[in-house]
């Protein structure tokens, strides 16, 4: 889908709510801008609370307790 928007004498643009709502970007939140081969590309960054168990597949609390542990008695 495409969509149409203006940039103003400041160089400011809106991002359409639609692609807001499904990309999850919020007022407030930092965007990278890329310029690529086709046009200018926005990403939005993380933060870092949202990072928050995102590779919780990957283990479970009890074997990372263990792994710090192991890790500092060689410390």
């Amino acid at each position: 889908m495409e969509n149409i928007v203006k940039v103003t004498r400041r160089g400011q643009t809106t991002i359409p709510a639609e692609l807001r709502e499904k990309l999850g970007i919020k007022e407030g939140d930092e965007l990278m801008v890329e310029a690529t081969e086709k046009g200018i590309l926005f990403k939005p960054i993380r933060k870092l609370e949202d990072c928050a168990g995102i590779y919780s597949k990957y283990g479970n609390v009890e074997e990372i307790k263990k792994e710090i542990d192991r890790l500092r008695e060689e410390y």
